[in-house]
């Protein structure tokens, strides 16, 4: 079981771990060993996750949601399998840990009188100097 949350907890069987040869460092390793790995989590169907988190999650995936739903977390800044592993996990919590806080609520706002009184005052002084291009410019010719 992964602790997201107080509220949130995720059965281990819920996400599969693929192992695919990475880049970077490594060496002749690379080459050789599986040390890259691909996290998949089923956001829309997993029974674990509240309808409101599952919402927020789908929006913070972005491109790495599939068509179906499945999100895919790649890792490989580590060289060895087991810290990919655990970087793949603990940028899955993460995720969760954000879409799990509810937006703050808008409050409407007015401006007030003293911003009015600027934004007016700085309309005026910009029209007369458009005016006074105006009128040079006509003189001119």
């Amino acid at each position: 079981m992964i602790h997201v949350t107080s509220a949130i907890v995720i059965a281990e069987d819920e996400l599969s771990f693929d192992f695919i040869r990475s880049s970077g460092p490594g060496g002749q390793n690379v080459n050789k060993v599986a040390t890259a790995v691909q996290l998949r989590f089923d956001v829309l169907h997993s029974p674990s996750l509240p309808d409101d988190v599952r919402i927020r999650l789908v929006r913070l995936a972005g491109k790495r949601l599939t068509s179906e739903g499945v999100l895919v977390i790649t890792a490989r800044r580590h060289r060895t399998q087991q810290q990919n592993r655990d970087d793949a996990l603990e940028r899955l919590v993460e995720m969760i840990r954000l879409a799990a806080v509810p937006p703050k609520k808008r409050r409407k706002t007015r401006p007030t009188a003293a911003s009015k009184q600027r934004r007016l005052e700085e309309k005026r002084r910009k029209s007369k100097v458009k005016r006074m291009r105006s009128r040079l410019s006509s003189a001119d010719e």
